[in-house]
């Protein structure tokens, strides 16, 4: 009698090993936390610690690349995810106006995150040894709130109306701040490259990267918002699209109003947010809206699980390079850095003192700094690359967790 050999018919192809883990971690983060409290569970964090914990405890797992060394599938990953996240949040806002309303984000995004970035280039350059460019690449990456990962802090779906001051201010600065950051990482790339000698790129920087960019992308954002409404809801009118309740064609506009705004050299994504609170106003009371939202919604959650268990999987490598000094500076920056220069910028606003200590700490750090980083690193060798990398993802990993386990309680204690 012939004996069956299970280990031939019950093989382990690491790749179905790979995606059995990832599964399991996601559901994992999800469900476990149901066992402690009732409310929406701070998946982030856990996402992050279970793909940790699948690096060491699940033998034969293929590894996720390593973003120092392929950086390009972690920068596809998660400027997707940052585009569907910024689009979605325009999408969240009900009511744009009084335009009073908006001095806490103007304040945040004028003078809370150029400080930000001055305040971690310094640290970086003193605490840390980074070159000027190293530097000035780490502030304009770790500066911007995440949009992707402060979805807990941000308003309310589409029609829902619970836009109290804190979540309208930490949405409309999540959503804009990630854009407007990109000059400064262009600047550490100039830097990199040209050198600390302003006079022969300065006027280029501020005419092209700063001015030209930002504008055009606000420009594009607008005009494809509004031309993706009359798509959706008036053309033609006798048979309107948005009454199918299909979101694949609003996505491929989204994805059309980046993609045509980076081929004419403008930040694609100030131009998806604009589209987003664009489109907002076109229908404003039809139901797609809210389909929308959580269509775009689902997509983005998905792709974030994806992201951070691959990043968990990857940062026992990255750690291997790190030193108590990246501890300290990333502590100083979530701990000390971003919630005094958000005070310091929301001084003389209309929020109270507790709603300004909200907006100040919660500042969640995340996908977005991925992207940055990796874009970059696609552009130019930088000198501190390995140490840019530990201190990115040693940030997000102490955000999300400080972060992700306070924020329930904290968010329950202003009124919706």
């Amino acid at each position: 009698m012939t004996m069956v050999n299970f280990a031939d018919i019950y093989s382990f192809a690491p790749y179905h090993l790979l995606l059995a883990s990832v599964g399991i971690v996601i559901i994992l983060a999800h469900w476990a936390p149901r066992f402690v409290s009732t409310r929406e569970p701070a998946a982030a964090p856990l996402l992050i610690l279970l793909g940790m914990a699948s690096y060491w405890l699940v033998p034969g797992l293929p590894e996720f690349p390593d973003p120092r060394h392929a950086p390009k599938p972690w920068e596809i990953v998660s400027e997707l995810t940052v585009i569907i996240a910024l689009f979605t949040a325009g999408l969240r806002l009900d009511s744009l106006g009084p335009w009073k309303k908006w001095g806490a984000t103007a304040r945040l995004l004028l003078i809370g995150m150029p400080l930000t970035i001055l305040t971690v280039a310094l640290m970086g350059s003193t605490i840390g040894g980074l070159t000027v460019a190293g530097a000035v690449l780490l502030g304009a990456v770790l500066a911007p709130t995440d949009p992707v990962l402060a979805g807990d802090v941000q308003v309310g779906p589409p029609q829902e109306g619970k836009e109290h001051p804190v979540r309208f201010t930490l949405t409309t600065e999540a959503a804009l701040n990630d854009g407007l950051a990109f000059p400064f990482v262009y600047l550490g790339i100039i830097i990199a490259l040209q050198g600390l000698h302003p006079e022969g790129w300065l006027a280029e920087w501020l005419a092209v990267d700063v001015a030209y960019r930002i504008t055009v992308g606000a420009l594009m954002g607008t005009c494809g918002g509004w031309a993706l409404g009359q798509v959706l809801f008036n053309v033609p009118r006798h048979a309107v699209l948005a009454d199918t309740g299909s979101g694949v064609v609003a996505i491929a506009g989204v994805l059309l109003c980046y993609g045509s705004t980076e081929l004419v050299e403008g930040y694609g994504f100030i131009a998806v947010t604009m589209m987003g609170l664009t489109l907002r106003r076109i229908e404003s009371a039809h139901r797609f809206h809210r389909r929308l939202h959580d269509f775009c919604e689902t997509i983005e959650h998905a792709l974030t699980a994806l992201l951070l268990v691959a990043l968990g999987h990857v940062l026992p490598v990255l750690f291997a390079d790190l030193t108590w000094t990246h501890v300290l500076m990333a502590l100083i920056l979530i701990a000390v850095i971003r919630p005094i220069a958000g005070w310091i910028s929301l001084v003389g606003s209309d929020l109270s003192g507790r709603d300004r200590l909200i907006v100040s700490v919660f500042g969640v750090r995340g996908i977005g700094s991925i992207y940055y980083l990796c874009y970059a690193g696609t552009h130019i060798e930088f000198t501190n690359e390995l140490d840019l990398w530990v201190l990115i993802g040693l940030s997000i990993l102490l955000s999300t967790m400080l972060h992700g386990f306070s924020i329930g309680r904290v968010m329950d204690k202003i009124a919706d």
